[in-house]
């Protein structure tokens, strides 16, 4: 049997995670193998070799063999490491839902997210320009960019405690920022 390598060797990694399940790729330590020219925009487009992954089904696939380290974002295996480069955040929290007193987010590629004590909503705010720069722990040290709608849909539900706009979930108050 031929041993596969690169896209192919990732695309076989992420498919033996039974179910939605996510393959143990912190788990993984194998060596590293270069870099593999993928990139995620930071409109969430994920492009390969400079043309966009077209088939979203692969893309959710690379998402669960994805890994932060130190060093930068890796597409990992039991036997391979490869870099790829990420402009912003490799996710996009592109909805919101209420469930009870929580809110849950879900992702571009399909992941589901409660926001609380384990998964952060985090707000930093430029300091030239003013915008904020709204983010949600997905999982690991792995992020989602909360797009515009939904941070505006957070921004309205939220309550006014000492001058700050705050949200609630999963038993944790997040603050969104100052009242203008």
């Amino acid at each position: 049997m031929t041993e596969k390598s690169g896209l192919e060797a990732v695309a076989e990694a992420a498919k033996q995670a039974p179910g939605r399940g996510l393959p143990p790729v912190h788990l993984w330590n194998p060596e590293h193998c270069g870099d593999i020219d993928i990139l995620i925009r930071a409109d969430g487009v994920w492009m390969h070799e400079g043309s966009p992954i077209g088939r979203e089904a692969l893309v959710r696939l690379f998402s669960t063999v994805l890994r932060k380290d130190p060093d930068g974002y890796h597409l990992v295996t039991p036997v391979e490491k490869m870099r790829i480069e990420v402009e912003d955040l490799p996710f996009r929290a592109v909805s919101m839902q209420r469930d009870g007193s929580d809110l849950v987010f879900t992702t571009d590629v399909g992941d589901q997210v409660r926001a609380g004590a384990d998964d952060p909503i985090v707000v930093e705010t430029d300091a030239a320009t003013g915008e904020p720069a709204p983010r949600v722990h997905v999982r690991r040290d792995l992020w989602a960019r909360i797009v515009r709608p939904v941070f505006y849909d957070l921004v309205e539900m939220a309550e006014e405690v000492d001058g700050r706009l705050v949200v609630r979930s999963g038993g944790q108050a997040f603050d969104l920022g100052a009242l203008s």
